[in-house]
C-alpha cells in the first residue's frame, strides 16, 4: 500500500499537481486511524484541489486505509463536495419565485448563452461555474445573482453579461 501512495498517477486530473498529492498524503497521514476523520479529510483535500475526482478519492482511501467505496459514498452524498472542477468564480442565479417572476430565468438563459455552458457546468477555461439556486432570501431585491461572495440585486438579462465580465 505504501508504494501506491508514493507513486504519482500517470494521468493527472485537470488542475491537479504532484504537489497537491503530497499535501493530500500529509493530511491522510495526520488523520489515519482516527474515527470520524473522513469528512474533515475530504474537506481539506477539496480545499487543496478544488474538487474530488475519483483519482483523488482513491488516494485518500489508500492514505486513510479505508475502502474506496466509503470515500466515494461520502463524497457523493454531501452536496458541498464536488467531483467536477469548479471555476474561479461561482455564479449562482436565484430561481426562487420572486427572482423567477422578475427576470431571473431570462438572466440565467442569457448567462448560459454568453458563457457557453449549461447550469451546473464550468467554462472550459475554468473561469466560471454556473449554478441555479432555489432561494437566496432576498426576495425584495429580486432577481438576485451571487458571484463568489458578492451579492448583486435587481439584475436583469440586459446587465448580467457586463456584471460577470468584471470578474477575471
Amino acid at each position: 500500500m505504501r508504494a501506491a501512495l508514493e507513486q504519482t498517477p500517470p494521468q493527472m486530473p485537470a488542475g491537479i499537481t504532484p504537489e497537491m498529492f503530497e499535501k493530500i498524503d500529509e493530511i491522510c497521514a495526520r488523520y489515519r486511524g482516527k474515527p470520524g476523520s473522513l469528512i474533515p479529510v475530504l474537506q481539506a483535500c477539496q480545499e487543496i484541489t478544488g474538487y474530488l475526482p475519483v483519482m483523488v478519492q482513491e488516494r485518500i482511501a489508500a492514505g486513510l486505509g479505508v475502502p474506496g467505496h466509503e470515500v466515494y459514498g461520502v463524497a457523493t452524498f454531501y452536496s458541498f463536495f464536488t467531483m467536477k472542477p469548479k471555476g474561479r468564480h461561482t455564479v449562482r442565479v436565484c430561481m426562487g419565485t420572486a427572482c423567477y417572476v422578475k427576470g431571473g430565468k431570462e438572466a440565467l438563459e442569457r448567462l448560459e448563452r454568453h458563457l457557453g455552458v449549461k447550469v451546473d457546468n464550468t467554462t472550459p477555461d475554468r473561469r466560471f461555474t454556473l449554478e441555479q439556486v432555489r432561494c437566496l432570501g432576498a426576495c425584495g431585491v429580486a432577481p438576485v445573482v451571487v458571484v463568489g461572495s458578492d451579492t448583486h440585486r435587481k439584475i436583469q438579462a440586459d446587465t448580467i453579461v457586463k456584471l460577470v465580465e468584471k470578474y477575471q
